[in-house]
């Protein structure tokens, strides 16, 4: 079920507002707070590597050395690559692919379009992976693969790498916006104490808004709990990207 948004105004500020229904309680900030069952959020949380894992490939005469390695952005894949580069200045190609949010990259570095980068990038797709690098730097042996051959060789390259590969949980984080009864705020701060969660702003206006945030794991746990507690009192707010 998709929360309904209502205006709430605190002080000077105007915050769109996402509450919480609890069954035959009557909210007392109903006039401020919209009201819903349950924040919405995200899925289930990807993995990424540990560590580097390699993997090399001879066919045909061509050598391919894979690598599939934790990276964060495309800055840091690009600099990667061009450590690679200077490492291997003999190479025909470097390829290489992230997975990385909206910094996502595939780059087929001269081979022909689409046999690469793109065969790289959707073998971590299909892991579930997030910020994670893969790269093949190719050695031509002298004789052409032909496009079915290079996506084979590309893939595989990426797939025996991963097969060495540490995966582990990528933890993500959800960030949570409340506001409640000056009445409650003692409850709201005990919960998150209790959650482990961190604590990140107190507002005081004509309620006490709260921002925090925790494992995304815990938080649908967590704004349960709090409903229960504050029975039907707590209002949840939309927490914009780059708040």
């Amino acid at each position: 079920m998709q929360p309904s948004e209502a205006e709430m105004t605190q002080g000077t500020h105007a915050h769109k507002c996402v509450a919480f229904r609890n069954k035959g309680v009557m909210n007392p900030c109903a006039k401020h707070l919209a009201r819903d069952d349950r924040v919405s959020l995200p899925p289930s949380m990807p993995q990424t590597l540990r560590a580097p894992a390699h993997s090399e490939l001879i066919i045909k005469k061509s050598r391919f050395i894979g690598c599939v390695q934790p990276m964060a952005d495309r800055a840091s894949a690009q600099a990667a690559v061009d450590a690679l580069w200077r490492e291997h200045p003999g190479a025909a190609h470097v390829c290489w692919a992230l997975l990385a949010g909206g910094q996502s990259a595939a780059v087929d570095d001269g081979e022909p379009s689409g046999t690469a980068g793109r065969p790289m990038l959707d073998v971590l797709r299909h892991q579930d992976l997030e910020g994670v690098l893969a790269t093949v730097v190719r050695y031509f042996g002298g004789v052409k693969l032909g496009a079915g051959g290079l996506v084979r060789a590309y893939t595989d390259a990426v797939a025996q790498a991963l097969l060495t590969a540490e995966k582990v949980t990528l933890q993500r984080m959800q960030s949570l916006r409340c506001a409640v009864p000056y009445a409650l705020e003692g409850l709201v701060r005990r919960e998150i104490d209790a959650a482990g969660a961190e604590l990140l702003q107190v507002e005081h206006g004509s309620l006490v808004q709260f921002d925090l945030r925790l494992p995304q794991s815990q938080a649908e746990g967590f704004v349960s709990r709090l409903n229960e507690s504050g029975q039907g009192r707590v209002g949840w707010m939309e927490v914009h990207p780059g708040e």
